[in-house]
């Protein structure tokens, strides 16, 4: 007797599609999973076994082999406690044969109920790019997968109730897709920061061309506050983005039936003991890190200098390339990461190097060790230098409202209209102009490369600097609504980068 029943597994954050074979036999009672299972999917025998009997059915006493295809692929986590459970039943004969444009994922009790599994995004995306039109999910995955286009995904909350549902008995209403805005936080609004309106400026040109910024300045100056209010002024994200951070979440087992889908750009602030593996990635079987999780948002790190070099260092490369290998012996992974880097630090150890109070202690060789923790090539991938100084009486006693962060974030939308339509990657924005969008978009006016020549020869700048000044007066002409990149906007963005780490 045998039963073929279309499950799935997920590789990083991919799904992809894995074939559970049944087939029950002559001999004495044994049960055996083959196909490279892990020690959480052996321990699927248990489960299905308790849960079978639970649920008044026979569990068979002949020799019974479970195989999961392709066999050469390892196998993890408790996905394939359900497929398992009802090919057995089909093998069996207590269960028709599904049909074979439906698959089963899922997670199972010893009583039966069903628990939810990670990556289910991935694996309902994968589902409809392999065709199936319908797809079995523990009741608590069915409004994540539902966002899977051409699926009929099914929420099953126990054993009965699907075997109801395959015998025709009492037929399950397919999920429907959750509205976007489910399990959205309240976000900070700029309007709460007395003052600051220079750094204010710069966060909005951040925001309107996906640069990275770091800001300098004393404790209690504003900088996390600041920091914290930067995803109200980010522009909208699209459909797309909606649905590569959501499986990279789901893989790492972050979304749940009261928030299925990532529709706010993340922001992710890890503290600075973290670990290089925390921040890039890592484990036996790889798992995405801080940077994949803030892939489409915002990776801030505050106190900069606090985090070890080698956990500074791993950021190198994904900020050029916009994804993370991580490699492991049991597998070599590819993580998205395209996130903002949003960094904050004091100007020394003690935090009031500069400030007319005249309160720092720090010797100018304290100071020059403190700022050396950070590696010159870090610096240069950051596109704006940002002082924060410290308020003084009268700007925090004023009552008057600022701007709110949903004025600034009109203007980014614009600028980010701009970019969408100049660019044939949609993805794409200022901060990742390769260089011939550099050479078609980014020439400035006559005045404008004169002053940008002189700032080059008199600041010694590299030319990944030079690039970066390019792109940060794209943004500030987009801004503006201006095509020619003139010069003020040049003399704006060279402004951001003369701030002095001694």
């Amino acid at each position: 007797m045998f039963s073929s029943i279309k499950s799935l597994g997920v590789s990083g954050i991919g799904g992809y599609p894995v074939s559970v074979e049944v087939y029950i036999s002559n001999g004495l009672p044994h049960f055996d999973i083959v196909g490279l299972p892990d020690a959480s999917v052996k321990e699927a025998r248990e489960r299905v076994h308790a849960a079978i009997k639970n649920n008044g059915f026979r569990f068979t006493s002949s020799r019974l082999t479970v195989n999961l295809a392709p066999a050469d692929t390892k196998k993890t986590g408790t996905v394939y406690d359900l497929p398992i459970l009802v090919g057995i039943l089909a093998a069996s004969g207590d269960l028709k044969q599904p049909a074979p444009d439906a698959a089963f994922i899922g997670e199972l009790s010893l009583t039966g109920e069903l628990r939810p599994v990670q990556g289910a995004l991935p694996m309902a995306l994968a589902a409809a790019r392999e065709g199936l039109r319908r797809l079995f999910v523990p009741a608590e995955n069915a409004a994540e997968a539902a966002f899977a286009e051409g699926l009929e995904v099914y929420g099953v909350e126990n054993v009965a109730q699907l075997v109801r549902h395959l015998r025709g008995e009492k037929t399950l209403e397919p999920a429907a897709v959750p509205p976007l805005t489910l399990g959205e936080e309240p976000l900070l609004d700029f309007a709460d920061v007395k003052g600051q309106e220079n750094v204010k400026r710069a966060f909005e040109i951040a925001a309107a061309g996906g640069h990275n910024i770091l800001i300098v300045g004393p404790p209690g100056a504003g900088k996390s506050m600041l920091a914290k209010r930067l995803p109200g002024i980010l522009p909208d994200m699209s459909h797309e983005e909606m649905l590569e951070s959501t499986e990279i979440w789901s893989v790492a087992g972050l979304t749940s039936h009261k928030r299925p889908i990532v529709s706010q750009r993340p922001f992710r602030s890890p503290h600075h003991t973290v670990s290089a593996a925390g921040l890039a990635g890592g484990g036996t079987f790889p798992r995405p890190g801080e940077i994949s999780l803030a892939h489409n948002g915002v990776l801030f790190l505050d106190e900069l200098p606090e985090y070890r070099t080698d956990v500074l260092e791993v950021l190198r490369q994904p900020l050029e390339d916009g994804q993370v290998t991580v490699s492991r012996v049991a597998a070599s992974v590819s993580f998205p990461s395209r996130f903002m880097l949003v960094c904050a630090m004091n100007p020394c150890k003690c935090g009031w190097y500069g400030h007319p109070s005249g309160r720092c202690k720090c010797s100018e060789a304290d100071v020059r060790r403190y700022h050396a923790r950070i590696s010159g090539p870090l610096l240069d991938r950051i596109d704006l230098i940002v002082e924060v100084p410290a308020l003084d009486y009268e700007e925090l006693k004023r009552r008057a409202p600022a701007e709110s962060s949903a004025a600034v974030r009109e203007r980014v939308n614009r600028a980010r209209e701009l970019q969408r339509a100049r660019f044939t990657d949609r993805a794409m924005c200022n901060a990742r102009m390769q260089t011939k969008e550099l050479r078609r978009f980014c020439a400035p006016d006559e005045e404008g490369d004169a002053l940008l020549k002189a700032a080059f020869d008199r600041m010694r700048l590299s030319a990944r600097s030079y690039d970066r000044i390019l792109r940060v007066a794209r943004s500030i002409a987009d801004l503006e609504g201006s095509e020619t990149i003139r010069a003020d906007h040049i003399a704006e963005a060279i402004q951001y980068r003369t701030y002095e780490l001694s």
